[in-house]
């Protein structure tokens, strides 16, 4: 009997917990809640945002995605792994960053929400780098300079590239790592911090350099500790001038990624140290780029299309020739450049070293020389976009003016800009309707004084 008893009491129980369980509630799934955040402008602090999620089992923790097809959180922003809140006191980044964000559970359930964070760019310096008589800041069009095509057989752009379109490769992409080369301001009193060029890699000018933790790096994943890209991971700071000795400079890195303690490690990097002279990098020692030019000046960027104008009615002027590549340069370049990465050969002249426009070879297996600047032919008239696209209007007329220069291989007819939210994507997709067969090279030896100076014969400042 007793036994008997225990067994359905024990049925009872088993009843009850039963019908108890039944009766509660079941969990919601797991889900971030918040679908958008503010956006913010380079070098200033951010208004904030919190991602919040429900559902699941909390405690949440929160993070990010650093796999390359999704943009990090702009750099100099960060996020409580605990509280979801994003915070930061100076915005490094600039540019569209894609972000996907994951809440994890306390049983490691996960879900995903992705979000974008617009940041305004702030690159008015860059028009300051380098003086008014450089090269780098020299009308190229024939009806202002009077300067020559350059008939070297290793002038043109290669045939098999001139059909290719010209590709803006820099913009306002909502999805993803930011679209172009991200540029950042210092000030003269910026600490140094240390900079290890990896071994393996290739020639380094410094050890250690002003380069902030929240500056942005090209095309990264994942901005505190960048092994993954989609570009080259450029990292380019300006240093502004005075606190007694110090000279404004350019620092340049390539693969660049920041590590323990805020310092920095990369693959190659460069230093124009007082870029208020003409001064050239070392012949064949190269820089961050493939041309061994800087990179910075030659950056197409918002600030100066825009102008004291808006996005929509910009009134700005490009007063540098652009940066650009092809999918192969000739294995010898030309004044500014002082390196390259190529293909091919000339007659009677050593692979790897500078050509002359003056005393051009007689024959190249190869052309499309680092360095070679190539303008907007005359002839060319403005696509019939042009009348409803005003940005790419603007970048036209600087491509008439100040032409477009050969810095590196990649996609030929790739234009590069800085990324920023006042690009308008839609308004620099005209500039597709321009080929390279539009365009000419030019002879610029008329104007070079020493190969190590990008000073010009004419003295005329033509950077305003």
């Amino acid at each position: 009997m007793l036994k008997t008893n225990r067994w359905r009491a024990f049925g009872l129980l088993a009843l009850t917990s039963a019908a108890a369980f039944a009766q509660a509630p079941a969990s919601s799934a797991l889900r971030i809640t918040t679908t958008t955040c503010a956006g913010g402008t380079q070098y200033a602090a951010y208004s904030g945002c919190t991602i919040a999620a429900t559902g699941g089992t909390p405690p949440y923790t929160f993070s990010w995605s650093t796999a390359p097809t999704y943009g990090s959180l702009p750099e100099g922003m960060s996020l409580n792994a605990s509280s979801g809140a994003i915070t930061s006191s100076e915005i490094g980044g600039q540019g569209t960053y894609g972000v996907q964000f994951i809440v994890t559970d306390a049983v490691h359930s996960t879900a995903t929400q992705n979000i974008s964070f617009g940041i305004t760019g702030s690159n008015a310096f860059l028009k300051s780098i380098f003086p008014g008589n450089s090269i780098f800041h020299h009308r190229m069009d024939y009806a202002t300079s009077g300067l020559p095509v350059d008939t070297s057989p290793a002038a043109p752009i290669y045939s098999a590239y001139l059909p290719e379109t010209i590709k803006p490769f820099f913009g306002n992409a909502s999805a993803g790592p930011p679209n172009g080369i991200p540029a950042f301001e210092v000030p003269c009193s910026q600490a140094y911090v240390p900079v290890t060029t990896v071994p393996g890699g290739y020639q380094h000018y410094f050890t250690s350099g002003p380069i902030p933790p929240n500056a942005p790096i090209e095309g990264t994943s994942n901005n505190s500790n960048a092994t993954n890209y989609i570009g080259d991971g450029h990292v380019l700071i300006y240093q502004e001038g005075g606190c007694g000795n110090v000279t404004p400079g350019l620092w340049e890195m390539f693969t660049s990624q920041l590590v323990a303690g805020g310092a920095w490690e990369d693959d190659s990097n460069a230093l124009w140290p007082d870029v208020g002279t003409n001064a050239l990098t070392p012949q064949g020692k190269g820089t961050a780029d493939a041309a061994g030019l800087p990179i910075a000046p030659l950056l197409l960027n918002a600030d100066e299309v825009i102008g004291t104008g808006t996005p929509t009615s910009p009134n700005g002027v490009v007063r540098h020739p652009t940066r650009f590549t092809l999918n192969h340069m000739l294995n010898n370049w030309v004044w500014p450049a002082t390196e390259t990465a190529g293909v091919g050969s000339c007659t009677g002249v050593p692979t790897g070293t500078l050509l002359s426009q003056s005393s051009p070879p007689s024959a190249c297996s190869f052309s499309g020389p680092a360095g070679e600047i190539y303008r907007l032919k005359a002839s060319v008239a403005n696509p019939s976009c042009t009348a409803t696209s005003p940005q790419a209007a603007i970048i036209i007329r600087g491509l008439r003016h100040f032409g477009i220069i050969l810095a590196d291989n990649g996609d030929s007819g790739g234009l590069i800009g800085t990324p920023d939210t006042r690009w308008n994507d839609n308004d620099l997709s005209c500039l597709r309707n321009l080929t390279l067969a539009d365009f000419e090279p030019v002879n610029v030896s008329s104007l070079m004084i020493y190969k190590d100076s990008g000073k010009t014969a004419d003295t005329e400042d033509q950077s305003r």
